[in-house]
């Protein structure tokens, strides 16, 4: 399963949204300039510190955008493209990497591939040549792909000794089934099996291009050096400009309860996921989601770690989340427990969902959960690399730069009666329940919950 483990909505932990809590803090507005090759770039100049940040996201480049029998090779060629070019091999790009003493990566999320920087300025020149050989000139060697098609299948076999590990995995495939959002970053066995250096050198070549791409630059660097060095590095990059990313499908909706039990028999922990349909990136009802959740499961003395860790001592931690795509969302509560625990953790949590949604939130606790979002967190927003990301995200998504004024207004004037109406998305009847724990000590407990379907987790895949 993907990177979910914050525990507010997904989209604020990734904007770092509480860091704009004071009244006097405005997001600066950056400058937006484009490329000759349709790489559309925000800039900011911030001279405070010798240091640059760059931040590229491109459309359709991530995991939801391949193809199912080849789950796995958006994040294998995000990977490979550092191991070696025609230019310099992998050694050389990690050791020129090292010796600047800076910071280059890609990555790949569902929707996206990205690409990062964090340098200081002197070297920002370099960074952006290996960036854009790589991008340009990627080797896809048979030899490198190998070595990290073994890393990632032994890394797969072991997850399985991770009870805690293990549930994500399980429950992304239960829950978005053929979904493209159930593909696991890492590949599965049968698709890393399958999968050849030329399947991630032709996804690659069809699609990165940088007419899909929106990039941020904040540090200290004059916009027309930075102009000069963008079209002297990644504004010489084409690539697959013309293939349009297929939007991604309507997210599933649970209808009835579906429970899933993944034996394992040397457990003596049960490990549970609770995912239940939710809204989309940008959904007006965000805001009042973020005070409910902060209040339920989202903080150290929310609803549900307060009644399973603090009060009874049942975990070392609880909480739910709200995951937000563009076409839709889901919610998410976890937590893990003894397996002689499992059945009264688990009604405890149906309690607090039923409490949650018939009685809502006090008056005093929605004051405290407004004040916990808006001075929670240390301004860390102020770093070049945190504007940097923020730029590319509001932009990528097509938020726009006021976002954060209009969200945090709207936290504070977040009513009693909003709040109560927001609960209303927390399930009730229609959720997927995954539990990975010893069966034999466990299923009596979990038998008044419902019929579960058992698998084991030593069968192949998940």
């Amino acid at each position: 399963m993907k990177t979910r483990s914050t525990v507010p909505v997904v989209l604020v932990a990734l904007f770092i949204l509480p860091l704009l809590a004071s009244a006097a803090f405005k997001l600066p507005i950056p400058e937006k300039f484009a490329l000759k090759n349709g790489l559309t770039v925000y800039y900011l100049k911030s001279a405070e510190t010798p240091l640059i940040s760059l931040r590229l996201m491109l459309r359709g480049a991530g995991s939801a955008q391949e193809p199912a029998d080849l789950e796995g090779v958006a994040n294998m060629a995000a990977t490979l493209l550092l191991k070696g070019t025609s230019k310099m091999g992998a050694d050389a790009i990690a050791e020129a990497i090292d010796f600047l003493g800076a910071r280059l990566s890609f990555s790949c999320s569902e929707e996206s591939a990205g690409l990062g920087i964090e340098t200081l300025s002197e070297h920002f020149p370099k960074l952006l040549d290996i960036a854009a050989d790589a991008l340009m000139n990627p080797a896809f060697k048979e030899d490198e792909f190998s070595k990290e098609r073994k890393t990632r299948l032994d890394a797969l076999k072991s997850v399985k000794d991770n009870p805690g590990a293990a549930v994500r995995y399980y429950f992304s495939k239960v829950y978005y089934g053929t979904h493209p959002l159930g593909h696991l970053s890492s590949g599965s066995e049968a698709s890393l099996q399958k999968m050849t250096v030329a399947d991630v050198a032709a996804y690659f070549k069809k699609f990165y291009g940088p007419a899909k791409a929106v990039a941020a630059v904040v540090g200290n660097i004059e916009k027309a050096k930075l102009i000069e060095l963008l079209n002297g590095s990644l504004g010489k990059w084409a690539g697959a400009a013309n293939v349009p990313a297929s939007p991604l499908p309507a997210l599933p909706k649970p209808k009835g309860v579906k429970l899933v039990l993944i034996d394992k028999p040397d457990a003596t922990q049960a490990y549970w996921i609770l995912g239940a349909s939710g809204y989309a990136m940008g959904d007006p009802i965000d805001p009042k989601v973020e005070v409910m959740n902060t209040l339920f499961g989202g903080r150290f003395t929310s609803w549900l770690s307060t009644e399973l860790r603090i009060k009874r001592g049942l975990t070392y931690g609880a909480g739910s989340n709200f995951q937000t795509y563009t076409s839709g969302g889901t919610f998410i509560a976890n937590s893990y427990t003894k397996n002689d625990k499992i059945g009264e953790m688990l009604q405890i949590t149906f309690d607090l969902l039923k409490k949650a949604r018939a009685e809502g939130f006090a008056a005093e606790e929605l004051e405290s959960a407004r004040n916990y979002i808006q001075g929670q967190f240390p301004p860390t927003l102020e770093t070049n690399a945190s504007k940097a990301s923020t730029y590319a995200r509001l932009a990528f998504y097509n938020l726009g730069f006021d976002y954060f004024d209009k969200f945090m207004d709207s936290v504070a004037k977040t009513t009693v009666a909003e709040t109560k109406a927001a609960a209303q998305l927390l399930p009730e009847k229609d959720y997927v329940l995954v539990v990975v724990g010893k069966a034999a000590e466990i299923n009596d407990q979990l038998a008044k919950f419902g019929t579960w379907t058992e698998k084991k987790i030593s069968d192949p895949g998940f």
